[in-house]
């Protein structure tokens, strides 16, 4: 089930506590000659994306309609096809606007079942990735609304996005997260809702969708991967509005990073593939890389090395072509080094560890900024360990564990918890040191 973000959004909006829709709900059924004794907790149900049965839908829309004096919809509150959670995809561009703004109006609000709902995995999980490759196109994205959207604001929107990518990358994803869906909220909103021609139109979605594929990068660092689901899906459906293959072919990437992290790995290998092949000439070299290192990675874990050493030759190849200059800001990720430490992690899912040194070795002697070296010296700890050289893995640790310093990420958490685990495991000479430095870090509370 996904949460109902729509109906929590117009309840909010109606000013309506959920034992007041269940008291208004039951006295709507009695006009009508229903017995119902609804309380808050069948709302909450329904909040978490259960649906009302029988006449209850309609009573609700009666409810809030006169609650706030307009016609309200079944779809307005998320229960137009019956038997279906309200999606990001599949409808009107307008209407997924309203859901993808319900939703961020919930993530500010912290509303607990957004925050803790689980990731979808099987068809829920590939339809926007099969209905972002797939026909029909958006043929016009022009709207009217009271605000007349400019140059200026699509500019502002990028900039932000470039503000909140550098702060996540220096404070984590924790910090970066309430500011950037602040921002959607107050900012993006009212600009998708406002009044553009078509050309403008594709820009502006263009760049709400790189805006939201951050936001749900800083929702996977906080460890709310449901939620960080539904970012990209939202990024990806912005994306197909735009036109931009590129985008949407980097917000899969952001995809397929979450499938590797949830061990979804076939999936991880056909959202991949999917990328590769509708994004065709518009992918970047960048972009490639990264998607072929990581399909690696997959293989690497599946257990077919043939396929996982095809996939690191190509990613090699494509980061050859990278050309500074000519990659658009969104995949600003993908710095020097980037290829050899996740084609480092594939080799040493192969057991071939001489080699899996040499990557993670250039990776961490090639400059990144502090967020993607904690993750290279975690990996290049992890060999040396491995390789049996105790005293070079403590030192990596503790310079990881220094430079993770003032980040608040549940991902580099991980890394320094998995680093940690594997120098006690050693119980190697000189590695109480290093454990102590990351327990410090550890009892600081995100």
């Amino acid at each position: 089930m996904q949460p109902n973000t729509l109906l929590d959004a117009i309840l909010d909006e109606a000013g309506i506590s959920h034992a007041g829709l269940a008291a208004h709900v039951n006295q709507a059924g009695r006009a009508r000659g229903l017995a119902l004794r609804y309380e808050h907790t069948a709302v909450a149900r329904w909040l978490k994306g259960q649906r009302p049965r029988g006449q209850v839908p309609d009573l609700i829309c009666e409810v809030l309609a006169t609650r706030l004096h307009r016609t309200v919809t079944l779809d307005d509150i998320g229960l137009g096809i019956p038997g279906e959670p309200a999606g990001t995809h599949g409808s009107s561009l307008s209407g997924f606007v309203e859901r993808a703004t319900a939703l961020w109006r919930s993530d500010e609000q912290q509303r607990p079942h957004i925050l803790g709902a689980p990731a979808v995995t099987g068809t829920p999980a590939v339809m926007p990735v099969w209905e972002w490759e797939n026909p029909p196109e958006d043929v016009d994205v022009s709207r009217g609304g009271r605000h007349q959207v400019s140059m200026a604001d699509i500019d502002m929107l990028r900039a932000a996005r470039t503000h909140y990518e550098q702060m996540y990358r220096k404070a984590g994803g924790i910090a970066t997260r309430t500011r950037i869906v602040g921002f959607l909220n107050a900012e993006a909103a009212p600009l998708l809702r406002g009044s553009y021609t078509d050309a403008t139109g594709r820009q502006l979605h263009r760049a709400t969708g790189g805006l939201v594929a951050v936001a749900g990068i800083c929702a996977y660092d906080s460890d709310a991967h449901g939620l960080a689901q539904r970012y990209f899906h939202q990024a990806l459906r912005l994306a197909k509005a735009s036109g931009d293959r590129g985008l949407g072919a980097y917000v899969i990437a952001l995809l397929v990073n979450q499938s590797l992290f949830m061990k979804e790995y076939r999936q991880a290998v056909a959202f991949a593939e999917a990328a590769l092949r509708a994004a065709g000439k518009h992918i970047t070299p960048a972009l490639a890389s990264d998607l072929y290192a990581m399909q690696a990675k997959a293989y690497a874990h599946l257990g077919d090395g043939t396929s996982a050493l095809s996939c690191i030759r190509r990613a090699e190849q494509a980061a050859d072509r990278i050309r500074r200059g000519y990659e658009p800001d969104e995949t600003g990720y993908v710095q020097p080094g980037l290829v050899n430490v996740q084609v480092a992690e594939a080799l040493l899912s192969l057991g071939d560890l001489t080699a899996a040194a040499e990557h993670a070795t250039a990776a961490v002697d090639t400059p990144a900024h502090d967020r993607g070296r904690v993750h290279r010296l975690a990996m290049l700890s992890q060999i040396e360990l491995r390789q049996g050289n105790a005293d070079k893995a403590v030192a990596t640790a503790v310079e990881m564990a220094e430079t993770a310093r003032g980040m608040e990420s549940q991902r580099l958490r991980d890394r320094l918890r998995a680093v940690r685990e594997h120098l006690v495991r050693s119980g190697c000479a000189g590695t109480a040191e290093a454990a102590e430095l990351i327990d410090g870090a550890l009892r600081v509370p995100l």
